[in-house]
């Protein structure tokens, strides 16, 4: 009862000693110090993975299920997480969040605009370790190092022709 109550006078006696942060409950600062000490007691049984908290295990293990629970109402795309439904759905919103200060560009999502602003900076951060070819993209990067490797991962499925 009284752990129950810290949660509505936001009252948050148990800190953490690494970054200081607070919480209302024990079990939140318990789950919260992993971050800090690594530790991963949820695995999934697939492939191994650890994972801090149980419920990001769940949401991992839909991977494998290709189990995506969360629909969009109007294209009918599905997803893993529900987050992701949600900054989906500004796609067919008029609904632009995030604008350039260069020029005044307007995007609905974050990742959008940070991809945007790499026109102005001309930052081409995704370097080629082979030839030393930067792109502002890290698909492009991905791209790029197939004339390296000489992979070839798309195939036509009428003449088996593959490309790039």
């Amino acid at each position: 009862m009284i752990t129950h109550q810290h949660i509505h006078s936001g009252e948050c006696p148990y800190t953490c000693e690494v970054c200081n942060k607070a919480f209302s409950r024990q079990s939140d600062l318990i789950t919260h110090q992993r971050i800090h000490t690594g530790e991963g007691p949820y695995t999934c049984d697939a492939c191994n993975k650890a994972f801090s908290q149980e419920s990001d295990l769940i949401t991992h293990q839909r991977i494998h299920t290709c189990e995506r629970p969360y629909t969009c109402d109007v294209c009918n795309k599905a997803f893993i997480r529900q987050s992701d439904l949600i900054t989906h759905r500004r796609i067919h919103s008029s609904e632009l969040l995030y604008t350039c200060d260069v020029c005044n560009k307007a995007f609905s999502l974050q990742s959008t605009l940070n991809r945007h602003r790499l026109i102005h900076t001309g930052e081409r951060p995704y370097a080629c370790d082979v030839c030393n070819k930067a792109f502002s993209r890290q698909s492009d990067l991905i791209t790029h190092q197939r004339i390296h490797t000489g992979e070839r991962p798309y195939t036509c499925e009428v003449c088996n022709k593959a490309f790039s």
